[in-house]
């Protein structure tokens, strides 16, 4: 008799038709909500700026069912200042001219600062969709009865106020169950005529095409392209009369909407926070912290402490776990090579996939702890106040304050930090940010700085305190640094780009990591190094393996290795005039071209060609091989420290990252830049490893 088997249903759509828009201001826990929500890994951290882009998770409740739910960038008004906030406010716009509106929107709130967030939800109010205001950050109140929920859900007229605590991981049941309900439109307060004369909406309204929705929202909108001095249907004339209207009335075009909001907002507070007592400024705990890490001089001096201790903290910390990954590397060559017979595919998985993926794994650490420091800056809140004090500094060299996020994230990876550059509302700031970010020495790079320093700089004491390896590491970040800089200046003076910007930027207070978040992010940035680089290089190892191997020549009939006559080989002597000028031999020139695909390439590139070439009983230790390394000709070393300073100052300049100049492209909509920061870049690194290289012969230096 056959046991029959109970098959779970899969989850259903709610309603295929309905879905939820998250929206709320920078830093207010919205990604975080949205994470615990779907169980996405997106990015959360404690500046402002994280999500510059729309993501789409599923919600599941317990009645096995799930709705979509989509989180928008943080912004503070749909008065769209930077790219991300643009975002928000075409989407904004799409609903109101009814393109597929969200069922619900939950506007997110920081009820630490309940005043400046329920800005944004006035004007989502507008729409005449159903609002849920998730009232996040509770635990931070002292006393969460200082907040009549009740009230402030009836005098802002939303579907519901739900309290919750997206660190302390509560009432997000009761926000599931609150989007859940069959919710109606609830007659809403009238607070229009509170922030807009009625007269003058009528006037407005008389400009916006009727199929354009509700007429709060199209007068608000109408204010925003008046005070822009934006022209509507070309209705110039009356335009004009407006705003001579609305100044007869006291008021400033530019500051209408925000001045009248917000003496709504201010007429509701005693109402819906009746226990709180006026403020009595005292100092906050952050307010002193910032005293000396926003210093005038200080803080810049700790910033580069910070910086130097990250750096050096790579390349020491990292090297016991090191040890242990090759070690592990090389017994898992040892067992394939003990249990498998001689032959192409024994060769194929030690010298290819073994020997070029290892050589890669082993600097795994070293990604960690750089993924580390960088999310413990984010998550303290840090970063934004590296923002906020070097914002004179980076407008002088023609960045912007909210550059430095973006650089810093380049230390990690370009591709996220050109994409959050989209937060500089100034299109020429922003375009000279991407341009500069992949001078940032990025993780990629690190094991090809790891493998040179370790094999040729000796690990001597400077100066007492500073351990040379690790300070020709620092050096190296801060040569891309500085040039970045320095470049940043030239191109803000040729790029003729028209723009203007002005620098706001909250400043979250000092908060301790969620160990949680922390832990994730690291995991997430580790997953993305092996799952992302470690298919490209496997990829790239078979390929130049087999490139390496071919076609098969009788050692017994050459002077020379069977590799120089391999299609790879080939290749290699090929690029060698190019190259030769930097020091650089064949080898090289194979690892220049295949890291055109990722930089960590050029390790996994030399490490299949010294298997390949070796043809031993187990895989070669890289470092080794390079120290060991002899011209066949002269006797002389094939790799020295001089050439070995070349090729990492050649590095930290080249244009090797080919997923970059696609996010690039992406982000400019134009081939030009791409095209125009290629080649800067790899003028750049031949010029800079050439000076090097030639000035360190000219000092005596070999």
């Amino acid at each position: 008799m056959k046991k029959s088997h109970f098959v779970e249903p899969k989850p259903k759509a709610i309603d295929p038709s309905k879905w939820v828009a998250l929206v709320g201001n920078p830093n207010c826990g919205k990604t975080a909500i949205f994470n615990l929500l779907t169980g996405l890994n997106q990015k959360v951290s404690n500046y402002p700026g994280i999500t510059v882009e729309k993501k789409v998770g599923k919600v599941y409740t317990q009645e096995k069912t799930f709705f979509n739910l989509l989180d928008l960038p943080g912004t503070y008004s749909l008065s769209a200042e930077s790219f991300d906030e643009q975002i928000v406010s075409d989407q904004v716009v799409s609903w109101a001219k009814g393109e597929d509106p969200p069922s619900v929107i939950v506007s997110v709130v920081d009820a630490s600062n309940l005043s400046r967030n329920l800005y944004l939800t006035t004007q989502l109010l507008d729409l005449d969709i159903p609002v849920i205001v998730a009232l996040n950050m509770m635990d931070r109140l002292e006393d969460v009865s200082h907040i009549d929920i009740k009230k402030l859900e009836r005098e802002l007229g939303v579907s519901a106020v739900i309290p919750i605590s997206a660190k302390m991981n509560w009432g997000l049941d009761d926000l599931k169950k609150a989007i859940q309900k069959p919710i109606k439109t609830r007659e809403q307060v009238d607070h229009q005529s509170q922030w807009i004369k009625q007269e003058l909406s009528h006037q407005f309204k008389s400009l916006i095409d009727s199929k354009f929705l509700s007429s709060k929202f199209a007068a608000a909108q109408a204010l925003r392209r008046i005070s822009r001095n934006g022209s509507i249907n070309g209705e110039d004339t009356k335009i004009e009369s407006i705003r001579n209207s609305i100044s007869e009335l006291g008021y400033y075009i530019e500051t209408l909407e925000a001045t009248l909001r917000y003496e709504w907002i201010d007429g509701i507070m005693p109402l819906v926070q009746p226990k709180i007592k006026p403020k009595i400024h005292k100092e906050t705990r952050s307010e002193r912290w910032d005293q000396i890490l926003t210093h005038s001089w200080m803080g810049p001096g700790i910033f580069m402490v910070i910086l130097y201790f990250i750096f050096q903290s790579i390349f020491t910390w990292a090297a016991v776990p090191m040890d242990w990954i090759q070690a592990g590397i090389d017994n898992i060559s040892i067992f394939v090579l003990s249990n498998l017979a001689p032959g192409m595919l024994r060769d194929i998985l030690v010298e290819g996939i073994i020997g070029g993926v290892g050589a890669i794994v082993i600097f795994l650490p070293q990604i960690l702890i750089l993924s580390f420091f960088l999310t413990v800056l984010e998550d303290t809140g840090y970063m934004a106040r590296v923002a906020f004090m070097l914002d004179k500094s980076m407008t002088k060299m023609g960045l912007h304050g909210k550059s430095i996020l973006p650089l810093m994230s380049g230390y990690a990876c370009a591709i996220p930090g050109i994409m959050s550059a989209r937060t500089i509302d100034s299109w020429k700031e922003r375009l000279v940010t991407i341009l500069i970010l992949p001078l940032m020495s990025c993780s990629a790079r690190l094991p090809v700085y790891t493998l040179l320093i370790s094999a040729f700089i000796p690990p001597i004491t400077v100066g007492g305190y500073f351990n040379l390896q690790g300070l020709t590491l620092v050096v190296m970040y801060f040569l891309g640094t500085v040039t970045a800089l320095i470049l940043a200046k030239i191109f803000s003076r040729f790029i003729k780009e028209k723009s203007s910007s002005s620098f706001v930027m909250e400043l979250p207070p000092y908060r301790v990591p969620i160990a949680r978040s922390v832990i994730r992010q690291v995991f997430i940035r580790g997953k993305l190094f092996m799952v992302n680089a470690g298919k490209i290089i496997m990829a790239i190892s078979i390929v130049l393996w087999f490139l390496a191997s071919f076609p098969k020549v009788d050692a017994s009939v050459t002077d020379v290795n069977p590799i120089h006559h391999s299609y790879a080989g080939k290749i290699g002597h090929a690029m060698e005039p190019v190259i030769r000028p930097l020091g650089f031999d064949w080898k090289i020139g194979i690892g220049l071209l295949t890291s055109f695909a990722a930089r960590e390439v050029m390790v996994s590139t030399l490490a299949t060609i010294y298997n390949v070439e070796d043809r031993g009983d187990e895989t070669v230790n890289l470092r080794e091989a390079m120290q060991n390394d002899v011209d066949e000709k002269t006797g002389k070393p094939v790799y020295t420290p001089l050439i070995a300073l070349a090729l990492m100052v050649f590095y930290v300049f080249a244009a090797q990252c080919m997923a970059t100049f696609a996010i690039v492209r992406q982000e400019t909509n134009s081939w030009k830049w791409p095209i125009f920061m290629i080649t800067y870049l790899t003028i750049l690194a031949y010029t800079c490893a050439f000076i090097v290289y030639r000035g360190g012969l000219f000092l005596g230096f070999s």
